[in-house]
């Protein structure tokens, strides 16, 4: 998944429409006066739902200066509580937020369901269109294109992180133009780890779980685990298969921390140095960073095996039952905009859609002293350049689901990988 931030800068304000109270007085004497004395703008509370720290507090203040009648009011859940708990609201037509973020892993979810949520179009938002990456863009609209139901906030192009430290511990390079010569493919990758395991560096494994391994795997193929026709193809896909071989090997040759993502042992795990290295889409380094504070310098950033790949990113949707839709399309124009994307991507790390900013000097030059300097703008722009979209069915997060559970029972010696790959294909049959 890619679960939990985004970020932002100086906005492209649209005035918001404030309601004023007017009262009308009669003269006495013959005289007729009238007068009219504006009363207090009526405030709006508006709620945004999202399941992390997507870095947009400051920009609420700033958007608040213009908005004086506006109260927003944040509130974060956990993932997989986040998105069910939208399913749900949906379903009972009550709860949800004026504005609700959606990771990528739903979004043909809550897209399938265009009558659920406000077409942005209504409020002038679709003219952003031409600020997207295209494949971005087509992933906020409605199936049959007609309806613009969510703006992106960020893509997750795709890198690798790892501990400098506990490479040089191990005896392996260190440098990230090295580091990057060690892994040109996803076997070379686990030759690595090997390598790593051998060296019996204390406290730590190679790599923290296999799941976030799979998905960037199937990331990069050209077909997932959906065909165009929004058929299932986990069982067909023979790069859904190779991924999972790859993945269980890392458990079976012994690299992995057994630590699921976004669990509390595994946030504790980034401050311990569990594990050396971790998929990361632009929006880890914020994480790493959060979760893992005293150790500035010792984490470094290279490119992923494969080279390329996307894992997560989100999109900003406003459900009909907000009953400020109007002020909640505008906020969302606000937060996702060109400038406000830069500066989120500068203060959080999450990678901005609009690729007018990848060859941006200030993006380009950006570094991070806590990743050693790392030149994050330029590694980030690359990624995301070189990105390929893949189709995304309606389920696909429950499908993912399904296969991580079953890379989850194989790390725990539950099942061999044959008899979880056989579970995992009986419980995407009943996925519909």
């Amino acid at each position: 998944m890619a679960p939990r931030i985004r970020r932002l800068g100086l906005p492209v304000l649209t005035a918001s429409v404030l309601a004023l109270a007017t009262a009308c007085g009669g003269g006495s004497g013959g005289d007729t006066a009238t007068e009219s004395s504006a009363q207090p703008a009526e405030k709006i509370k508006l709620t945004v739902s999202l399941f992390g720290d997507f870095g947009f507090k400051p920009l609420y203040e700033e958007y608040k200066k213009t908005h004086p009648n506006l109260e927003i009011v944040e509130s974060v859940t956990q993932f997989n509580d986040h998105h069910s708990n939208l399913v749900k609201r949906l379903a009972t037509n009550a709860g949800a937020g004026d504005i609700e973020a959606v990771e990528v892993g739903y979004i043909s979810t809550f897209t399938a369901q265009p009558g659920k949520f406000q077409d942005l179009k209504q409020y002038g938002l679709d003219k952003r269109q031409a600020d997207y990456l295209d494949w971005k863009w087509q992933q906020g609209l409605s199936k049959d294109g007609s309806q613009v139901l969510g703006l992106g906030t960020d893509v997750g192009g795709l890198a690798m992180c790892y501990r400098k430290d506990l490479f040089k511990k191990a005896g392996l390079p260190d440098d990230r133009a090295a580091v990057a010569q060690l892994w040109p493919t996803w076997q070379d990758y686990i030759a690595t780890g090997k390598k790593f395991a051998a060296a019996s560096v204390a406290g730590a494994k190679f790599v923290d779980s296999p799941g976030e391994i799979f998905r960037a795997m199937v990331n990069q193929a050209p077909t997932g685990l959906y065909d165009a026709q929004d058929n299932i193809i986990v069982a067909s896909n023979p790069e859904v298969k190779k991924a999972w071989d790859l993945s269980n090997q890392l458990t079976q040759e012994n690299l992995t921390a057994k630590l699921a993502a976004f669990s509390p042992p595994w946030n504790t795990g980034f401050a311990k140095g569990s594990f050396a290295t971790i998929i990361c889409p632009a929006w880890m380094t914020g994480f790493i960073q959060e979760q893992a504070k005293d150790a500035t310098g010792k984490w470094d950033i290279a490119t992923v095996p494969g080279g390329s790949g996307n894992s997560g990113g989100s999109h900003l949707m406003v459900p009909k039952q907000s009953k400020h839709p109007k002020e909640a399309a505008e906020l969302i124009g606000f937060l996702t905009s060109k400038e406000n994307q830069a500066k989120v991507f500068k203060e959080e790390g999450t990678f901005p859609s609009i690729p007018a900013l990848y060859d941006d000097p200030s993006i380009q030059n950006f570094t991070k002293p806590f990743f050693g300097d790392a030149p994050i703008g330029r590694i980030y722009s690359e990624a995301a350049k070189a990105l390929k979209p893949q189709h995304l069915g309606p389920k696909e997060a429950d499908v993912r689901t399904a296969v991580g559970n079953g890379l989850g029972r194989v790390e725990q010696g539950k099942q061999t990988p044959d008899e979880s790959w056989a579970q995992v294909l009986e419980d995407v049959k009943k996925i519909k």
